[in-house]
């Protein structure tokens, strides 16, 4: 068995210990480290190419923050493996294992107690481009002092233009991110459906939209200038209409069997807490 590490770009020496300790238990667990050559540089090592990498591997490692995991989820998109997510970061929603726990982790690993988590994607035509995204998609204006008018059809009819600092199509997964910053709903993550939530808007009767995954949405904005971002990590000038649509293939997320979803509502978003 081989797993492919990406690790976080930020401050990545600062995890060279981490890893290889992390490397020590999988080998001894017989399991065969592979890390791409970007994060191997980054802490002095030698590594693989990242295609070369997701190819090899039986699964992948993100060893970071959320932010991590988002970004290789994405860049990995299309050889399908399955990711698992060691908790290097701060927050923490997607990256659910703990360094010091990956010893336990693998020893029910190993004997098949775990679970994997199908997230919905999703893809985006952007001038002859296929893109996806795993958290959200964001058009946002670029002049502070404008506002931008962003039309939105679906394949039933025109649905409306929104008229603010920009809209928010978020997955579930990404619910709990941008999308609730911007007073968008908490959608659990195995749901299927576009959260569409606008970005201060003119008019206040303009609220979030949850639509169906089978709906597929064309976005275009009217005037002005305006950036089309992908789960926050890829940004393009928009010159051109935008579709949305849901991926053929899921995202696939390896967790603990045990992982309780809403224990990490309570502990994330503080709920429930008394003051």
């Amino acid at each position: 068995m081989k797993a492919g590490f990406v690790l976080k770009p930020k401050n990545t020496i600062a995890l060279k210990p981490v890893f290889l300790n992390i490397k020590s238990i999988f080998e001894k667990k017989g399991i065969e480290v592979l890390i791409d050559s970007v994060s191997a540089k980054a802490i002095g090592l030698l590594g693989v190419e990242f295609e070369e990498m997701c190819k090899s591997a039986d699964f992948l490692v993100a060893l970071g923050g959320d932010g991590t995991l988002i970004s290789l989820a994405r860049r990995a998109y299309k050889y399908d493996k399955p990711i698992l997510g060691i908790n290097a970061g701060n927050l923490g929603f997607l990256t659910d294992i703990n360094p010091e726990n990956i010893k336990e982790f693998l020893d029910k690993f190993l004997k098949g107690e775990y679970r994997i988590d199908k997230r919905m994607v999703i893809e985006i035509d952007y001038q002859n481009k296929k893109l996806y995204a795993f958290n959200d998609v964001v058009v946002s204006k670029e002049v502070i002092s404008s506002m931008i008018n962003i039309k939105v059809d679906t394949n039933e009819s025109f649905l409306n233009t929104y008229r603010g600092d920009g809209l928010i199509i978020s997955t579930p997964t990404g619910s709990t991110a941008y999308n609730l910053s911007a007073g968008g709903p908490v959608v659990y993550p195995l749901t299927e459906g576009f959260i569409l939530t606008p970005i201060c808007p003119h008019s206040l009767t303009q609220r979030p939209l949850i639509l169906p995954s089978n709906f597929e949405l064309e976005i275009e904005v009217k005037e002005n200038m305006a950036k089309l971002i992908i789960d926050g990590q890829e940004i393009y000038d928009i010159k051109d209409k935008i579709k949305l649509r849901k991926a053929l293939k899921p995202a696939k997320l390896i967790h603990r069997i045990e992982r309780n979803y809403f224990e990490v509502l309570r502990e994330k978003l503080n709920w429930g807490e008394s003051k």
